[in-house]
């Protein structure tokens, strides 16, 4: 990956696919790689939420790293999620991930303990020093209940800490306030961190974000349809918005399929996971659906529900 120049486009985090055991499908992920490929993403995040990084042991991680990076065979990035509690364990993936062939590096802040925001820049920059990657930071206050300022972004942007940010924290306005801090919609060429790459990690309003300034997209519903996420992200790069907004009404549209799971038996993680995982597995390119466990595994009637949504997106065909 260039250093000079921000990662732009669609890089979905990748699903890991499991067998009937629990342990990784890496027959079913090589075939994910293709699909992701072949819909035409700039890069690919594995061991991020949707690949269920946190339910995942060492050994599933390296075997589900190696398995894209090798499935990936160069075509386009790879980006390693290198995400837990503390600095020493996150070294600790960092070097797994260097050595499994990673082009960077995906984590949040370190969570568990309460912690400050100067050791929060102290982690970013002990990993960005000693994991010899590029490293992206994962602003995820949901689960790591700590938010990433925009003062401590920007400078750890412009110190050449971090090469860019996924930005899940659903806070839209503090992700325009952001993009304005480094430069606004203009571009960053001139600005404070020229080569720094913003993310959203929302699938719901990536036609704004772009119109906003953001570089690109890490969608999970990208796992189901890249391409309508590289419609999208060309129409808003083309200029023509009538397009780009058809297209994120689709998607909206066909995001409906992660409410499988009734809210009163299974939680939104489990059904949005295998929600995922089914429809990977209706469109042929999964062999199961299973989710790590504990997570519930959703049955026939909601299965129902994810194909109905696949066949009203037109990605499968209409009885």
């Amino acid at each position: 990956m260039s250093s000079s120049q921000p990662l732009r486009g669609v890089v979905p985090p990748v699903c890991t696919p499991l067998d009937a055991s629990g342990e990784v499908d890496t027959a079913s992920l090589a075939r994910l790689v293709e699909h992701l490929v072949a819909g035409g993403v700039h890069g690919l995040f594995a061991l991020g939420s949707s690949s269920e990084v946190a339910f995942l042991t060492d050994r599933q991680r390296a075997v589900a790293l190696e398995t894209v990076v090798e499935a990936a065979a160069g075509r386009v990035p790879v980006l390693a999620g290198v995400i837990d509690m503390t600095t020493p364990r996150v070294l600790v993936h960092a070097e797994a991930a260097r050595k499994a062939g990673a082009d960077a590096l995906v984590a949040t802040a370190p969570f568990y303990a309460r912690t400050h925001p100067r050791e929060i820049a102290l982690h970013f920059r002990t990993v960005r020093e000693r994991g010899e990657l590029p490293l992206y930071a994962y602003d995820l206050p949901v689960s790591v209940h700590s938010k990433l300022s925009t003062a401590l972004v920007r400078e750890l942007a412009e110190d050449g800490t971090l090469a860019g940010l996924k930005d899940s924290s659903g806070d839209e306005g503090g992700l325009r306030r952001l993009i304005v801090a480094l430069g606004g919609r203009a571009g960053r060429a001139d600005g404070p961190a020229p080569s720094f790459s913003i993310l959203t990690g929302s699938e719901l309003t990536v036609d704004a974000a772009l119109l906003a300034g953001a570089d690109g997209v890490v969608p999970g519903l990208g796992n189901v349809d890249p391409a309508g996420y590289v419609r999208l992200y060309d129409a808003v790069r083309g200029g023509d918005l009538d397009r780009a907004v058809a297209e994120q009404e689709r998607l909206v549209q066909l995001f409906g399929l992660v409410d499988a799971g009734p809210e009163s038996e299974m939680g939104r993680n489990s059904s949005a996971i295998g929600a995922f995982k089914h429809a990977l597995r209706l469109l042929g390119v999964f062999t199961h659906g299973t989710t790590a466990g504990s997570q519930i595994q959703l049955d026939e009637v909601c299965v129902a529900h994810v194909e109905r949504h696949l066949r009203d997106a037109a990605l499968l065909p209409v009885r």
